[in-house]
């Protein structure tokens, strides 16, 4: 498995939140490959690790990632990495 890791800063709160929850997350367990998802926030920062079956999946949704970002949200960094261990 392959996790898309994304960082991002976020100036707008309620518009992230909207389009998190109304767009960003369906379009994502909707992709190829998915497995699970989780997206956090600390202060003005959020945090993603979206899983994936394989990493051309992973790979296909990180390129994906800044076309995504709502006004209000600045995407800091996003990589994939491999999942060596989960439980």
């Amino acid at each position: 498995m392959y996790a898309v890791v994304v960082k991002v800063r976020i100036s707008d709160e309620e518009a992230a939140d909207n389009t998190l929850r109304e767009q960003v997350v369906p379009r994502a367990s909707q992709a190829p490959g998915f497995v699970a998802g989780y997206w956090t926030r600390k202060d003005n920062t959020g945090l993603s690790m979206v899983i994936f079956d394989s990493e051309e999946a992973a790979n296909g949704m990180s390129e994906q990632v800044r076309a995504m970002a709502p006004e209000g949200v600045a995407v800091e960094d996003v990589e994939v990495r491999e999942v060596v261990v989960h439980a």
